[in-house]
């Protein structure tokens, strides 16, 4: 199974764990990315009338609005009953990397204001321990070189990328080669760094439930289990 048909069926999945809550009553949250857009495109496909939703990018909202689903304010709204995003990595306690799409801040925004934070991906995506994937730091620009050394210090090799300004106006740092083993931790002290907005690292605040898409299947995977 390709890996698009594999993000489609997890999103599918998600739906259905989530139709409950589903009415014109009760907001939710999306995320951004890839996985995240396939999740949209069901909740649209599903003609269901919602009050709306909390959008953690431009990007989203430009796809909700493109199907007419209205958008909320999260100052508005006040906690969402849950949340849908997809992530770049997750390990076996569904601490995540994220930040794949420079939305991170955001992300982690919504994702705290939620009762029930919903992560969905691809295989692809699980891992034993964080940081194959480069940890993505969001930082204000004039403190970029000073994040970048103390991200050496902590283990990492920064690198910034290149053309692309958050929808915050800030810029980003992808931290590779770290093997991290203790993610709250690192979590807590990279966002303490002057200049560090936050960083990609859903470890204080992990998913609850993780639906993943196999060739074969959708596995879940629950914090409490």
């Amino acid at each position: 199974m390709s890996q698009d048909a594999k993000k489609r069926q997890v999103a599918e999945a998600a739906f259905e764990k989530v139709r409950h809550l589903l009415d014109s009553e009760t907001p939710i949250g999306i995320g951004t990315g890839s996985t995240a857009n396939c999740f949209i495109d069901v909740l649209a496909e599903s003609k269901i009338q919602v009050l709306g939703a909390v959008a953690s990018s431009k990007a989203t909202e430009e796809r909700l609005t493109h199907y007419g689903i209205e958008l909320l304010d999260l100052n508005a709204t006040g906690t969402l009953p849950v949340y849908v995003d997809g992530a770049d990595e997750a390990d076996p306690r569904l601490n995540l990397i994220k930040g794949g799409g420079a939305a991170l801040t955001r992300e982690k925004i919504i994702a705290e204001a939620s009762v029930q934070f919903i992560c969905i991906a691809d295989d692809s995506k699980r891992v034993d321990v964080l940081g194959t994937f480069p940890l993505p730091v969001e930082v204000i620009p004039m403190a970029r070189s000073l994040v970048g050394r103390a991200m050496v210090e902590l283990g990492g090799d920064p690198e910034y990328r290149q053309g692309v300004i958050t929808d915050n106006g800030n810029l980003i740092l992808d931290v590779h080669g770290m093997s991290i083993t203790d993610p709250k931790g690192l979590e807590l002290a990279i966002n303490q760094i002057p200049g560090v907005v936050t960083c990609g690292l859903f470890a204080k605040r992990p998913a609850d439930i993780l639906l993943v898409a196999s060739d074969n299947n959708i596995l879940e995977f629950s914090r409490d289990a």
